[in-house]
């Protein structure tokens, strides 16, 4: 059963998208469970804009430009795309206590939309964020009852 939810707004971290496409062992479950409750318009969900052309990227070694293209399709018609205004990224840039400056942009996009957490498996990485950072699993298991 689940959780009232309501209006919230989440961020979905490149890793989270990653783990369903490349079937990653022991995060594909979880991961596909929040991007199927984004689908399903339990919550609403975004993806930053260059999180879009990375996954492009990294999943280059497995599928051809066709089958990304698709897969890209699929993920934005369950996610919205987010940016960040050019006076966020200037911010961003300044931020020197954030070790990873494209974990840096994705805090600045999750604050453009206003999400309540970040959803990633490298929390750490956000340690310094404005916005929360949690794991897929610590998010399903908030919302959903046992």
């Amino acid at each position: 059963m689940l959780n009232e939810i309501g209006n919230m707004v989440i961020l979905i971290d490149t890793n989270i998208i990653l783990d369903v496409l490349e079937e990653r062992k022991n995060f594909v479950e979880q991961s596909s469970k929040v991007l199927e409750l984004c689908a399903k318009k339990v919550i609403k969900g975004y993806i930053a804009f260059h999180s879009v052309s990375n996954i492009f990227f990294i999943l280059r070694k497995k599928y051809s430009k066709s089958d990304r293209r698709e897969l890209l399709s699929v993920i934005l018609d369950i996610l919205e795309v987010t940016g960040a205004s050019h006076e966020q990224v200037k911010q961003a840039i300044a931020k020197e206590y954030f070790d990873d400056f494209e974990d840096c942009l994705q805090d600045e996009c999750a604050k453009a939309v206003k999400a309540e957490y970040i959803i990633t498996r490298n929390k750490s990485d956000f340690s310094k964020a404005d916005t929360k950072a949690i794991t897929p699993e610590e998010f399903i298991n908030m919302y959903y009852l046992e």
